[in-house]
């Protein structure tokens, strides 16, 4: 089951149902099932403690996703998002903020289905699979 969570903000996310329908789809094509993963929309202070708190991060971020799953080939987390950040990039980039929201969406799935994004070539392959993933949404 996939859910929404507001911690210290109000965000109402476009299109809930077609959105869990959309990230559950894309998370079987990588072959595997979703069983509880929870997204908390945040404010970047919010989120800037979660990195200080639980990864000894002192910087902003527009995403932090923790991986709960316990069964092999099944997806199960806490991606907490700040609304504040991805607004951010969605002006510095000139697209939608609602085009901006999906890409990180998916970008915390696509961490919990193996993809990674610290180095270059991971970078690149995360960036290939979230284009993949919006133009199936």
């Amino acid at each position: 089951m996939i859910r929404f969570f507001n911690e210290d903000i109000s965000y109402k996310l476009p299109q809930k149902q077609a959105t869990r329908q959309w990230l559950k789809q894309q998370a079987e094509q990588e072959g595997y099932a979703v069983g509880e993963l929870n997204y908390i929309f945040c404010s970047d202070e919010y989120v800037l403690q979660v990195n200080r708190d639980y990864l000894e991060h002192d910087y902003y971020t527009d995403i932090i996703t923790f991986d709960q799953s316990e069964e092999e080939g099944k997806i199960e987390g806490d991606i907490f998002i700040s609304i504040e950040r991805v607004a951010d990039n969605a002006s510095q980039l000139g697209v939608p903020a609602e085009q901006e929201m999906r890409r990180v969406l998916a970008h915390g799935l696509l961490h919990l289905c193996g993809y990674g994004d610290k180095t270059d070539d991971e970078q690149a392959q995360m960036r290939l699979k979230e284009e993949e993933w919006l133009r199936a949404s």
